[in-house]
């Protein structure tokens, strides 16, 4: 089973986001929600067990509301972030528990990756610092943070994020087959770059920490 989050999922730049539930966030009732609803994709503590799955721990929390949010239909109409798996899991949360989950993945250790091409590095170094001006790509790090930390509460986490799931969402980021995306911030960027590129700055970013 194939869930698509953020993000760390990537990537893209937060919107403003619907109303905050009154009160402060519940980390607790959000592991409760967890154990229940995205454990056995995400993981209890959203080190996903599975590349197809992207890792949560340690992700912002107004990116995975926002992604949570787009995996929503609202007034009937199709989701931003159309994924059936994650549009049943969300369909089901309330702001409250949205916010609660939030945190309680936020609050997590995110496990570290290691880069597995020692021959790609150099190249994904490159445009994960620099992008390439020639080319008119941006880099990576200029929104999402030297060490892919992320910038809250804009540009999510994405150090030792899975490259399988960085290399599938902007490559989907590229074809417009996901779109929730800012000003289609990451659907520009990912239109710039050769399949080789993105091999190369996903498996960078896995080794990112």
């Amino acid at each position: 089973m194939r869930c698509a989050w953020a993000l760390g999922g990537l990537l893209v730049c937060a919107a403003p986001l619907a109303a905050e539930p009154q009160g402060k966030a519940d980390s607790a009732k959000g592991q409760s929600i967890v154990n229940k609803v995205c454990s056995a994709c995400h993981g209890p503590d959203g080190n996903s067990p599975t590349a197809a799955n992207p890792k949560v721990a340690g992700q912002i929390p107004e990116y995975i509301q926002k992604q949570l949010g787009n995996f929503k239909s609202v007034g009937g109409k199709k989701p931003e972030r159309d994924n059936p798996v994650m549009g049943g899991m969300a369909a089901g949360l309330s702001a409250e528990d949205v916010r609660d989950v939030a945190a309680y993945f936020s609050a997590q250790a995110p496990k570290p990756g290691v880069a597995r091409h020692p021959e790609t590095i150099p190249l994904g170094r490159k445009i994960w610092r620099g992008g390439d001006m020639g080319k008119g790509l941006p880099a990576c790090a200029g929104c999402h943070g030297p060490a892919g930390a992320g910038l809250p509460a804009q540009y999510p986490r994405l150090a030792g994020q899975y490259p399988e799931y960085i290399e599938a969402q902007l490559k989907a980021f590229r074809a417009g087959e996901r779109r929730n995306d800012a000003n289609k911030m990451m659907q520009s960027i990912a239109a710039k770059m050769s399949d080789p590129e993105i091999r190369a700055v996903a498996d960078y970013i896995f080794g990112l920490h």
